[in-house]
């Protein structure tokens, strides 16, 4: 066993499929995540998006993959060993996991971008999604200089901060109890009778991200008081959570995390 596999573990045990019945009856499915709803209060917090400071092309990144197929992408996107841009049309973006990108890039808010371009950062009755910002795309696919959000997973950055700001509200700060659900899709089965649940410290967060089974950070996280909850949906492309004014208002105001409240999905 790996020295990653044995912190796991340790820090974070599995616990029995059941701890999750309480969602199931709250949410329903949760094959890509159990969606809570407010409780009292519920915001959204976005992953980033990143530009690079000579900015976007008028070229999208499916025009250069088909210019340039021996080359493949500048940033390849893969899960699972699949090369995501491969396969259909080479949007740009991808699933999983992500970080910021390097040197001569910078992060992009949404709310930047909704200004440039005049789309709304996200469609009134929709979710954060890759059906967000139309206009920038040329049939799908982001231009070359832009780097989508990821589906399915907080990035490194925004991840590590949401964790610093649920702290200063857990009931025994990093010493809080939690829990972490991992939907099938991200472990690649699907089995809801053997659902995978770990629990542990929400000090001891951070090894949920670089855990080696899955690409992904957790579907839904969630303090065992049920104070509050986080849910990253397969498909989208933020987390929403749910929970006490005082934490939404807290996520809402931080100077890092770009959040928003969707009335339509609140």
């Amino acid at each position: 066993m790996s020295e990653e596999s044995n912190s796991m573990s340790g820090l974070w045990p599995l616990v029995p499929p059941s701890a999750t019945d309480w969602l199931r009856e709250l949410c329903g499915d949760g094959m890509t995540g159990f969606m809570p709803p407010a409780m009292p209060d519920a915001v959204w917090v976005l992953n980033a998006m990143y530009e690079h400071e000579r900015g976007p092309t008028d070229m999208s990144f499916h025009e250069y993959h088909q210019a340039c197929p021996a080359e493949g992408s500048t940033l390849p996107r893969t899960v699972a060993g699949i090369d995501l841009d491969a396969v259909g049309v080479a949007t740009g973006g991808g699933l999983g996991r992500a970080r910021h990108p390097g040197p001569g890039w910078r992060r992009l808010r949404w709310a930047e971008l909704a200004r440039r371009t005049g789309d709304p950062a996200v469609p009134d009755g929709r979710m954060p999604s890759c059906r967000c910002f139309p206009s920038v795309k040329k049939e799908g696919s982001w231009p070359l200089g832009m780097l989508p959000p990821t589906e399915g997973s907080l990035d490194r950055e925004t991840w590590n901060r949401l964790i610093a700001v649920l702290t200063r509200y857990g009931p025994a700060g990093p010493d809080t109890r939690c829990l972490a659900y991992y939907n099938p899709l991200v472990l690649g089965a699907v089995d809801f009778d053997h659902l995978h649940v770990r629990a542990g410290r929400l000090g001891d967060a951070e090894v949920l991200y670089d855990r080696s089974e899955a690409d992904f950070s957790p579907s839904n996280l969630w303090a065992d008081d049920r104070s509050w909850v986080l849910c990253t949906d397969y498909d989208l492309w933020a987390t929403k959570v749910a929970g006490p004014p005082a934490l939404i208002d807290a996520l809402l105001d931080d100077p890092e995390i770009e959040a928003v409240r969707l009335p339509w999905a609140h």
